[in-house]
């Protein structure tokens, strides 16, 4: 497989989802808790990368084999296996390599760590799995922006802060002692991670919200029945702007609660151009055209969130 048809399969372009809730934690790890931990760090980067690739490549996998419409942009220009006339063994002996070597760093790092990211790491590959997997996938009933937006967003920040700092705070602490589970977390600390993680979640979900915009009539005749399908389009498109609008609402309300630094709210800053692209958006929702404006406005403001925090940070 050339590397052209690699990174089309992998959808390249699209990692930056994971990755920035992964830099958003690693800076609020440095910011709130002056912690890092290099070795966590790559041994992380190495899994969620490879995992996210191989999600990705599953998903069009998938969406090859159960594919009823075969014709049009989504099928013939936007699937890779299509476009490039790649084997299916080839496809999915890189899933394979993708996830082997996904599945070795997370093991490795949850021996650096603790059982919690070993816990949290299954779940989340359980969910990333079934999410194109199966006989009823995540991505084909409409709880997949709600999926998406929560393990990408919130727990991928979550796990990127605790791995530096499981040695020293009681965020979450789990032991297994004389046949008994024992489960003890700190709800103000998660809940401070989520709602920081909130701008993340949120544009995550927007990101899928679009897709599945755009994919209205394809996704009616291969029968995937995705949340637009059962509340419209004209609801899809008021939630898709309000979302982008409880992100910032989310910012400003962290700054003045003293949560997030001053320099965070500099981040309204991008309101205008992120609410341009959600005017574009409304007036066409195209796969072709339009729905890259939703990862835009994903990068604008959760980009410049992580730079503020940065900014924060130095100060």
């Amino acid at each position: 497989m050339k590397l052209k048809s690699f990174l089309k399969l992998v959808e390249i372009q699209t990692k930056a989802a994971s990755m920035v809730p992964f830099a958003l934690g690693t800076f609020w790890a440095l910011y709130r808790y002056d912690e890092f931990n290099l070795t966590n760090f790559l041994l992380m980067f190495v899994s969620l990368l490879c995992f996210d690739m191989a999600t990705t490549a599953v998903n069009n996998y998938m969406d090859y084999k159960k594919a009823r419409k075969v014709y049009g942009y989504n099928y013939e220009k936007h699937n890779a296996i299509v476009r490039y006339k790649l084997k299916e063994s080839t496809v999915t002996a890189v899933i394979l390599i993708l996830l082997i070597t996904a599945s070795v760093s997370g093991f490795t790092l949850f021996l650096h760590t603790s059982p919690v990211v070993l816990a949290i790491g299954v779940l989340s590959f359980m969910v990333g799995i079934f999410y194109s997997f199966g006989p009823v996938p995540i991505s084909r009933i409409p709880l997949g922006e709600v999926f998406s937006g929560f393990f990408m967003g919130f727990v991928i920040m979550f796990l990127s802060v605790f791995i530096h700092i499981h040695h020293k705070t009681g965020i979450i602490l789990l032991s297994y002692r004389d046949n008994m589970l024992n489960i003890v977390l700190n709800p103000a600390e998660i809940l401070e991670i989520f709602f920081v993680s909130l701008p993340a979640v949120l544009g995550i979900a927007n990101i899928m919200l679009a897709n599945n915009i755009c994919d209205i009539e394809d996704d009616i005749e291969n029968k995937r029945y995705t949340l637009p399908i059962y509340i419209g389009k004209e609801t899809s498109l008021k939630l898709f702007k309000v979302l982008y609008y409880i992100a910032y609402a989310d910012i400003l309300i962290l700054v003045l609660a003293g949560v997030l630094p001053l320099t965070s709210a500099l981040v309204v800053l991008t309101f205008p151009i992120v609410n341009k692209n959600i005017g574009i958006f409304f007036k066409e929702q195209s796969k072709r055209n339009t729905f890259v404006l939703s990862v835009k406005n994903f990068l604008i403001l959760n980009a410049a969130g992580v730079l503020a925090l940065c900014i924060g940070l130095l100060l």
